[in-house]
């Protein structure tokens, strides 16, 4: 069965295989990648996108591939995600999007992103999602923040898989759970 969540001016949908060379270029982009300790090669990124569709396959969403209508066929990923490692929020549903630079400023992560928010609580009945990301990551918690998430600093924290000391190692944490949402969308 296909995955297709339509908005506005976004798709968000399964990963295909001609989505790799688009992938790969996002990810060993260093303005993209400016929030990561690296960029990736081109085997980093089929690894990752290997991975994402497994999830998709185990638990019916991950972080999707993303699609602009008439623009590009090939924006970046936006979705859901259960969190793989251990930290004091998880087990845990994370939301994430990277997208190509070309795409950035333009409203698609966000418009995405509630995409991705109201399936998760309406269509998988998730209780709570989490975004994160290194403190200084601004246009994303500006992301958080347009779709309804909400900060405490209580729950900032050290990245268990960011090396000790490194300056990204230190992250927020966002959060929103299914009545907030349904509050802002009813």
């Amino acid at each position: 069965m296909t995955f297709t969540l339509q908005g506005k001016r976004v798709l968000l949908r399964d990963w295909h295989d001609d989505d790799l060379d688009a992938w790969a270029a996002i990810n060993a982009d260093p303005v993209v990648r400016q929030y990561f300790p690296s960029v990736a090669d081109r085997e980093q990124a089929a690894g990752e996108m290997a991975r994402l569709r497994d999830h998709a396959e185990q638990h019916g969403f991950t972080f999707w591939a993303v699609e602009i209508p008439g623009t590009t066929h090939f924006a970046g990923m936006v979705g859901l995600l259960r969190t793989g490692w251990a930290a004091h929020f998880t087990p845990c549903v994370e939301i994430g999007w990277r997208l190509a630079v070309s795409c950035w400023g333009q409203g698609y992560a966000t418009e995405a992103a509630r995409l991705a928010l109201d399936h998760g609580f309406t269509q998988l009945e998730l209780d709570e999602v989490v975004a994160l990301t290194a403190v200084g990551n601004l246009p994303s918690r500006a992301v958080m923040a347009r779709i309804g998430m909400q900060h405490n600093p209580a729950d900032d924290f050290d990245h268990p898989r960011v090396t000790a000391g490194h300056p990204l190692q230190r992250h927020v944490l966002y959060r929103i759970n299914r009545t907030h949402w349904k509050s802002l969308h009813p």
